[in-house]
């Protein structure tokens, strides 16, 4: 018996790339399961990024379109089970792509910024930290609850879902591994 085929996209922040905990993990996670991934290494980002609703929808922009050409190959048809894996504007970027391309698939929220809430829909789950600076807690949970999106928050916890404490930040990073398996397993 064959096993069903099942692509994962990774879509990395700004300055979160694929080799930071929260997408080094998942990806080691999905392997592990089973799961094709793809890493979408899109970068030349410009600074002072962060308050700047200009840029940061400029940099979507920017980084939409080279997932477009990182991306172009897939047979997205050919996979029976599809997951997109966001951190910060990578989830707008994510849940646009697959918006504007008609895939339906699941999606992991790392951290999301607001525009994601433009296209993201109801069965996707998200992580955010109360102390993360560039995403309000309040606003995030409206667009959460609005969306049917599952929501999973670390008190204390900012952009990168760290603390400062190290053993308090291992202990985050396990809980929300257990998070992304389970919701894995689901799919």
């Amino acid at each position: 018996m064959s096993h069903p085929r099942k692509i994962a996209c990774l879509f990395p922040g700004i300055g979160y790339t694929c080799d930071k905990p929260l997408l080094y993990y998942s990806w080691k996670l999905l392997k592990g399961m089973g799961w094709e991934v793809v890493p979408v290494p899109y970068s030349g980002f410009p600074s002072g990024v962060k308050g700047d609703a200009e840029k940061m929808r400029s940099c979507a922009v920017m980084a939409l379109e080279q997932a477009g050409e990182i991306l172009k190959g897939i047979e997205w048809d050919s996979y029976e089970k599809i997951l997109f894996v966001g951190k910060s504007i990578g989830t707008a970027v994510g849940c646009a792509y697959a918006c504007s391309h008609e895939i339906l698939c699941r999606q992991i929220l790392f951290t999301p910024v607001e525009d994601t809430f433009r296209w993201a829909g109801s069965g996707a789950i998200a992580f955010h930290g109360t102390a993360d600076p560039w995403a309000d807690t309040k606003r995030v949970e409206d667009c959460c609850a609005k969306a049917g999106i599952r929501l999973y928050e670390t008190e204390g916890a900012n952009h990168s879902l760290e603390t400062g404490d190290v053993e308090r930040d291992i202990e985050i990073m396990r809980g929300t591994m257990q998070t992304v398996r389970a919701y894995v397993a689901s799919c």
